[in-house]
């Protein structure tokens, strides 16, 4: 069965409750590992320069405390495999959907989300709502 290394349980811990239920359920199934949850200012600012954020501090759901958000990977990481991330994001909203709990992933942004040219897809994060 999978397991959260302590790194990624500690950075899962910063989130908001409901992010840290559904990852606990889907780690038990599908080998995951978590890149971040709290961004503090220096990250944040250095995730928007790098274009990786659309969102300048303080106005991202990484930057509340407990985060609002958190990104996630299959492990092991891959950042070319698109298709398993695709497959990982479907499983946890399905987690999340049999939990109540109403999140939303990165690679379902769309134009009422006010990115820039409609074509940011952030395939490791996901939110709550």
């Amino acid at each position: 069965m999978p397991a959260f290394s302590q790194t990624s349980k500690d950075r899962l811990a910063t989130c908001d409750e409901r992010l840290q239920k559904v990852f606990n359920e889907v780690i038990k199934y599908f080998d995951c590992t978590i890149i971040q949850g709290h961004r503090g200012q220096v990250e944040q600012d250095a995730a928007f320069a790098a274009g990786k954020s659309q969102l300048k501090w303080p106005n991202g759901n990484h930057n509340k405390l407990p985060s609002k958000a958190v990104d996630a990977m299959p492990f092991p990481i891959d950042w070319t495999d698109r298709e398993r991330m695709t497959l990982l994001a479907g499983f946890v909203i399905g987690i999340a959907q049999g939990m109540n709990i109403d999140i939303r992933w990165g690679g379902d942004w769309n134009e009422n989300m006010k990115v820039k040219d409609n074509k940011f897809d952030d395939l490791v994060h996901y939110e709550v709502k």
